[in-house]
């Protein structure tokens, strides 16, 4: 086994802690964003359609994005990642990753569902066909965000994964 230098691995914690904490900074401003676009939509559509539907099936979602974000941002300390070792920086790195890959087949879940909304509006005797549509069509844009942000993140934060493995070769 490698010996790690007394700088390197607090270096590769700090900077996986650094990119976990900034990731969590981009989920909420997504958030903040959709609540502050579909929040002010939401007052300005009719509730018997499906756009006001949209909105306010956004709003939900994105604040549990928000707090998601904050609890995230309030777990991740960079300044205190220094003294894991080895075993449990690759620990840390590996429970992050299978928490993406697993947030990434959700947010596949999240889109089917809303495809599966979208058909039970045209539906003969679809009750409130304007709130299924609206519905749906907001798990499609949420789960392909989220789809895309867990991905890319899981891309972005592997990397650390090949630096530590180095360390142990």
């Amino acid at each position: 086994m490698a010996i790690l230098s007394s700088e390197i691995l607090p270096a590769i914690n700090q900077a996986r802690e650094l990119l976990a904490e900034r990731g969590m900074a981009v989920l909420g401003s997504w958030a903040l964003l959709n609540l502050l676009v579909s929040g002010y939509m939401v007052k300005q559509t009719d509730a018997r359609t499906e756009t006001h539907h949209f909105h306010l099936m956004n709003v939900g979602w994105n604040a549990v994005n928000a707090l998601l974000a904050v609890w995230g941002i309030l777990r991740a300390h960079p300044a205190s990642v220094a003294g894991l070792t080895l075993a449990e920086s690759l620990t840390a790195q590996f429970q992050f990753e299978k928490i993406l890959l697993f947030n990434a087949g959700l947010d596949v879940a999240y889109v089917c569902v809303g495809s599966w909304l979208r058909a039970r509006a045209h539906a003969v005797g679809a009750v409130r066909p304007e709130r299924l549509l609206g519905f749906g069509r907001s798990l499609w844009v949420q789960g392909t965000f989220l789809f895309l942000f867990d991905v890319g993140f899981y891309l972005l934060y592997h990397r650390w994964a090949g630096e530590l493995l180095l360390r142990v070769s």
